[in-house]
């Protein structure tokens, strides 16, 4: 008989990439704040820092090491114009790049916005036993991202298998 698996609540924090959001109108960031949330996760910390390369960079990486905090979504600069430069900012700093993630984020974004899908670069990977997910600006984007995929692998009981039992062998050598 196999023993039943519990909820694991993990530590999460959400970066918000844009040029122009502020906390009254971050509708991307409170949607993955509230979906976490309500998922059973901790939200640690939330903020928002402009389409830069660097605060981009500098947001990710001092969570990543903080031993706190288990999960980073951010969302936003996962475009092709310009100011888009969330995947060229956190890349660098992962160990592991999980390219599925963002191959099956496309196929099920197809189902709503069709042939559009092709404009995202949504990434994920895991850094210093942190997993990284970086998804659109939109909210649709987000509750897709959450709904679909993220809220199941951070969840210790879905079967087969899920990212949260791994935690403990992320960091072997």
């Amino acid at each position: 008989m196999t023993a039943e698996k519990h909820f694991i609540p993990l530590n999460i924090a959400v970066l918000t990439v844009s040029d122009t959001r502020t906390d009254s109108d971050d509708l991307s960031g409170k949607t993955l704040v509230e979906r976490a949330q309500e998922a059973g996760h901790q939200v640690i910390e939330k903020k928002i820092v402009p389409d830069n390369i660097y605060q981009i960079r500098a947001a990710v990486s001092a969570w990543i090491a903080d031993d706190g905090i288990n999960v980073v979504l951010t969302t936003g600069g996962t475009g092709v114009t310009g100011r888009d430069g969330t995947p060229e900012a956190v890349q660098p700093l992962l160990d592991k790049v999980l390219d599925g993630f963002g191959e099956v984020f496309r196929m099920l974004s197809y189902q709503d916005i069709k042939t559009s899908t092709i404009q995202s670069r949504a990434i994920a990977g895991v850094a210093n036993a942190t997993y990284v997910f970086c998804l659109p600006g939109s909210s649709g984007a987000c509750r897709t991202a959450w709904d679909d995929l993220i809220k199941e692998q951070l969840d210790f009981r879905t079967r087969p298998c899920n990212l949260v039992q791994l935690m403990p062998r992320l960091l072997e050598k």
